[in-house]
């Protein structure tokens, strides 16, 4: 859902969107709505397939990895099919698609942005979230290495970090009142994130509004982890 409005926003605003999915039936819908948008269908855990695929796309000068998975398991019964797959999504794909995209800004001489969209879970310990908090904490601080090494050629990397988000999965899985009671008492503002707010941080992020935000990660979860 976060992708999605992202692409949108992006494209009402005049930018020229590529959009990427493994999920042909999202791209439709998608182009659909917004016929200038590029649908790109691509499983990123694939790295050859995304190597040919963006080298053709591009080039870009504005990146959002949010792609991931949320496989849960207690820490005792993690698999490693699970650990394996989430490392591909949340991890090594934003590293090998970042890689492909800042090369060919830096091939332009053009300043760029990236925004990795990460989670509240990177500096909390969440239940039944050993892997998933795992990958999101890795995200962070490639994160902020990126923007180390990408700053001189005027490049600027943040992620944003919500809490739960109202997507169509979000009031899906957070639908039972006593499971959403308990995580919203923690949240100060007593509510979960609309998937709106999450994108208006993200467009701020990729903006000239923050030309001097690098290495920054940009909580939209509520005052969660000041609770």
């Amino acid at each position: 859902g976060i992708g999605r409005a992202v692409a949108v926003a992006l494209s009402r605003a005049g930018a020229r969107v590529t959009a990427l999915s493994r999920t042909a039936a999202d791209l439709e819908s998608l182009a659909q709505e917004c016929p200038s948008i590029e649908p790109l269908c691509l499983d990123l855990a694939d790295w050859a397939a995304t190597d040919a695929a963006l080298e053709s796309a591009g080039p870009f000068e504005l990146l959002v990895n949010n792609a991931a998975v949320a496989q849960l398991q207690p820490f005792l019964e993690v698999t490693r099919d699970a650990l394996d797959r989430s490392l591909d999504v949340n991890f090594r794909a934003v590293l090998h698609v970042s890689q492909i995209v800042a090369r060919q800004m830096i091939a332009q001489g053009v300043p760029g942005a990236i925004v990795n969209v990460s989670s509240q879970a990177s500096q909390r310990a969440l239940r039944d979230h050993a892997v998933y908090c795992s990958t999101k904490s890795a995200l962070d601080m490639l994160s902020k290495v990126m923007a180390m090494e990408l700053g001189p050629h005027k490049i600027r990397v943040n992620t944003v970090n919500p809490t739960v988000v109202m997507t169509d999965m979000g009031r899906i899985n957070w639908s039972d009142p006593q499971k959403s009671a308990a995580m919203i008492s923690r949240i100060p503002l007593g509510k979960f994130a609309e998937v709106d707010d999450v994108v208006n941080s993200i467009l701020f992020l990729l903006s000239d509004k923050s030309a001097m935000t690098t290495g920054s990660s940009l909580m939209v979860d509520g005052g969660f982890l000041v609770s």
